[in-house]
């Protein structure tokens, strides 16, 4: 399981010798307290590491350079506790590989109104040290998280811990592999994209292999190894009597836990952290692929179906960015409508492959026909989703950029048992309703696969969206239609000239 806690992000604070020794030990005292509290946080799921105080060029670019060779560092959290001047910072900055964070905040809490004097302002800076080094970063336009407010303030270890989550999910992403089973669904615009760019630029990598590569592991398969796969399923899900041992549909189960842990042994030799698959090249496979996906994702994996990468490649960065949280994370797609007097809602879906972590209850372990593939009937887990805020996102190439689209959701309970959906399924109300969330989704050139989670909020999409340098667009209850398209406008105009800034 994905462990967040083997990452740190270093905390560095920024001063001069101007102050001298004394001042300076203060300095370092508070921010080795600051860094020790962050680090001693329940909410925030990586390790915070203090870092000497920085008052030289040569300091800080040697700690920079420190940090881009350091394995398990994924970000630098800066404050200017006094004032930096901020030239200093040039040449670290123009280094910087890791993300950053820009927290704006005191030791202080409050102003000691009847003992203040000199000696605590010149100690007490942030207030404009932060202030010049927010400065700099602008002017060299660099992407940066700024995170304002009082280092004990719940509000801001919450803010952290979005940040330190998005940063792992990016530190995860480089030097990623994914496995592509087949090709592209064929025709499909959408799922296609430049891999070689997404490369360059989002540090993964994406390879295509053929189906026989898969069956090779699939037919290594012991059947030890599938009993004691049967074993798990009996433990964690209900069984449909026709699975059971001595069933009619046994076969077919046995069958899927051949094909899990086919794709298993094969994602865990090749070091993949997540793959595509098709229904359009199946050769050598008994059925289509649908529960080993569900419980691969459930294990971390990243996935999509019908060829898809970029999303497969986001579930990844999602289930990173959730991990040790409960809500649960899946791949998804907007399967059909609801538009009835009771609300307008979205039913989504898959052929088979929704990951278990948002199930409301025991899944159930069923077989049922499926006339796409062309092959025998497929195992699958069926369940309704579990209830509460969510969001939907979706990643698309624009040709000069890569777009993250996050639609803010509120899932529901189902108005009715859906008791012939042989598919897990989660049903919600897009914000601010449905007319206008889908118009801005299409708007948006939005995809039909989405990565679905109820852990993440949009503070975490943004995050990653902004560590990335991807465009990231929000649909949530404040969305105007004509005031997005406006936006669309603008971002257009914005990506087209960005190189020239």
């Amino acid at each position: 399981m994905l462990d967040l806690k083997q990452y740190e992000v270093w905390f560095i604070t920024g001063s001069q010798h101007l102050y001298g020794p004394e001042t300076l030990e203060q300095v370092a005292k508070h921010s080795q307290i600051i860094a020790a509290g962050f680090d001693q946080s329940s909410a925030i799921p990586v390790r915070v590491v203090f870092k000497p105080v920085l008052k030289t060029p040569d300091e800080i670019y040697n700690l920079v350079l420190e940090a881009n060779a350091a394995k398990n560092c994924i970000g630098l959290v800066a404050w200017m506790h006094t004032f930096s001047p901020a030239k200093m910072w040039i040449a670290g900055l123009r280094s910087l590989q890791k993300p950053l964070a820009h927290l704006h905040t005191q030791f202080n809490s409050e102003i000691p109104w009847s003992q203040i004097d000199m000696d605590f302002m010149n100690l007490n800076q942030a207030a404009h040290g932060d202030r010049e080094f927010g400065f700099i970063v602008s002017r060299m336009r660099l992407e940066r998280k700024v995170i304002v407010g009082h280092w004990q303030d719940s509000e801001v270890h919450d803010r952290i811990a979005a940040w330190t989550r998005a940063a792992a999910a990016w530190h995860d992403a480089q030097g990623a592999r994914f496995a592509r089973f087949g090709d592209n669904m064929r025709e499909v615009a959408v799922t296609e994209g430049d891999k070689v760019n997404a490369q360059m630029r989002l540090g993964y990598s994406v390879s295509g292999y053929g189906v026989g590569d898969l069956v090779r592991f699939v037919n290594e398969v012991s059947d030890a190894d599938i009993n004691s796969t049967l074993q798990e399923y009996a433990e964690h899900y209900d069984l449909a009597a026709g699975l059971q041992a001595g069933g009619e549909q046994h076969q077919s189960l046995r069958e899927a836990a051949r094909i899990e842990l086919g794709l298993r042994y094969f994602l865990e030799h090749g070091n993949f952290k997540g793959f595509t698959t098709t229904f359009e090249d199946l050769h050598g496979l008994v059925q289509l692929p649908g529960l080993g996906p569900q419980r691969l994702m459930d294990r971390g994996y990243g996935f999509a179906g019908e060829g898809d990468w970029k999303t497969a490649a986001l579930v990844r960065a999602m289930k990173v960015m959730s991990a040790g949280l409960t809500g649960g994370t899946s791949f998804m797609e907007d399967y059909t409508y609801h538009f009835g007097s009771n609300g307008m809602k979205v039913l989504g879906a898959h052929m088979l492959e929704i990951c278990p972590s948002i199930a409301a209850t025991k899944p159930r372990l069923e077989v049922h026909p499926l006339d796409i593939g062309g092959k025998t009937d497929p195992v699958r887990l069926v369940f309704d989703a579990k209830t509460g805020p969510a969001v939907n996102a979706s990643i698309v190439e624009m040709g000069n950029r890569l777009r993250l689209i996050n639609s803010v959701v509120d899932a529901v309970e189902t108005d009715e048992p859906l008791p012939n959906l042989p598919v897990a399924r989660a049903l919600w109300l897009p914000q601010p309703d449905l007319k206008t969330a889908a118009a801005a989704w299409i708007y948006a050139g939005g995809a039909h696969h989405t990565g679905f989670s109820f852990d993440l909020t949009s503070e975490h999409l943004a995050d990653f969206a902004e560590i990335a340098g991807m465009e990231y667009l929000q649909i949530d209850r404040t969305t105007n239609v004509s005031q997005f398209k406006q936006e669309l406008r603008w971002n257009d105009l914005y990506y087209h000239l960005a190189k020239g800034l």
